[in-house]
């Protein structure tokens, strides 16, 4: 139990303290990463979306390629830019 632990407290997830002769085990959280996780879902799925439609418009109509690339790059870089928000703000928020 103590190495899974301690391999848990390499990761961040777990921390082990020992107090008084015992060992007790705290599972501390690192919400900021967690909340990067789910921040980075909806961001991935709309680039996901972005270049899979993209690429089917542009398969559909390749006169209009110029057009569907320009209007494709700047959804990309709407959708990047919430997944480096998502990114910062946790630690802006940072509760010590």
């Amino acid at each position: 139990m103590l190495d899974v632990a301690h391999h848990l407290v390499a990761l961040g997830a777990v921390h082990h303290l020992i107090a008084a002769g015992t060992t007790t085990t705290k599972l501390v959280i690192n919400f900021g990463a967690v909340g990067y996780g789910l921040a980075a879902i909806g961001p991935g799925v709309g680039i996901g979306l972005i270049f899979g439609h993209g690429v089917e418009a542009m398969a559909r109509q390749p006169e209009a390629r110029g057009l569907i690339q320009s209007n494709m790059y700047i959804g990309f870089a709407l959708a990047e830019a919430l997944a480096l928000i998502g990114l910062v703000v946790p630690f802006i928020f940072h509760a010590t």
